[in-house]
């Protein structure tokens, strides 16, 4: 089922999803499931599935020169995917990025998503290899989300990149695409980046999962200029709760994002671990309720791992 048709058929009650993090390399499904199994209550339609593209790691070799090689450290999506929707009976979400993806590699992660009856899926640009200065696009790759969306799009209408398939079977892809209230930090301001947003949804984006926010009022305005500027998709509202106090200098310089005072106070107020994560439950829980009360289409919480975290604010929130 489209994540879409989930929204509609909610009829505007909020409904609630997961994001998950692949495991380490090393690791086991164990990991996803210890993390979804406490929250399968909450009846989430649909849970998503991050994706990691490789990382240089440097070693020294006995000529004393560094040696650089390329590592993925969270593989597996597509099969996790898989394995949530055969334990679970819901929809399962795969994040595909542009980063360590060809063209051609991409089409056939779309063939075997498609084989495996999964239609929906998150196109993103993806993020910048740790020691690079900026995002590289592969060669022959896409350089932008909105190439990602465009490609999936033309596989919806049975367009592959060998030109000799003539009639091919068409796809049934949902596309949901990133927006970000507080813009995306390359953009240089925001009408911009509200621009490269409607692109996205032009090219066939059908639905929006923001990055994370702790203010509110960030979102609220956020959708009001989308609507503004004629996007009118479902724009479901992503939540994290701060469990620890050094979080609040690390998320904003990896997600350049603000953080309220009165969060700020809240978290340096706290006097020991236990009091900080129960101010940062607290908040996303007012965050959550609040959200709620409006009518968003859905929460959607990045566990984390974090699956105790999240069972507490769902338990309040639902």
């Amino acid at each position: 089922m489209k994540i879409t048709d989930y929204f509609e058929a909610a009829k505007g009650e909020t409904l609630i999803s997961f994001e998950v993090l692949p495991p380490l390399k090393g690791g086991s499904m164990k990991a996803i499931f210890d993390t979804l199994d406490p929250l399968m209550e909450f009846k989430p339609p649909f849970v998503d599935v991050t994706y990691h593209r490789e990382e240089y790691i440097y070693t020294v070799r006995e000529s004393g020169y560094y040696e650089k090689t390329s590592i993925r450290k969270r593989p597996g999506t597509v099969g996790i995917c898989a394995a949530i929707m055969h334990r679970y009976g819901i929809d399962a979400v795969p994040h595909l990025i542009c980063g360590g993806f060809t063209k051609q590699d991409t089409e056939n992660a779309l063939i075997d998503l498609n084989f495996l009856d999964i239609n929906n899926v998150l196109a993103l640009r993806g993020d910048a290899r740790k020691f690079d200065g900026k995002f590289i696009k592969e060669p022959n790759g896409h350089a932008y989300a909105v190439d990602l969306v465009e490609q999936i799009t033309d596989m919806n209408n049975g367009k592959y990149m060998d030109s000799g398939i003539q009639d091919g079977a068409k796809m049934d892809f949902c596309i949901g695409v990133a927006g970000y209230p507080e813009k995306h930090f390359e953009s240089p301001n925001f009408e911009l980046d509200l621009r490269y947003l409607k692109e996205k949804i032009k090219a066939g984006g059908s639905y929006i999962v923001t990055q994370m926010f702790f203010d509110n009022k960030v979102y609220f305005d956020f959708v009001d200029a989308c609507r503004a500027e004629g996007i009118n998709v479902p724009i479901v509202p992503g939540l994290k709760p701060l469990t620890k106090k050094y979080q609040l200098q690390s998320i904003p310089r990896m997600f350049y994002i603000n953080m309220p005072d009165q969060l700020v106070k809240n978290l340096m107020g706290a006097k020991t671990p236990k009091a900080v994560k129960e101010a940062g439950i607290e908040w996303c829980i007012a965050q959550s309720k609040e959200l709620k009360e409006k009518g968003v289409p859905c929460l959607h919480y990045y566990t984390m791992g974090d699956s105790d975290t999240i069972r507490k604010i769902a338990e309040a929130v639902y």
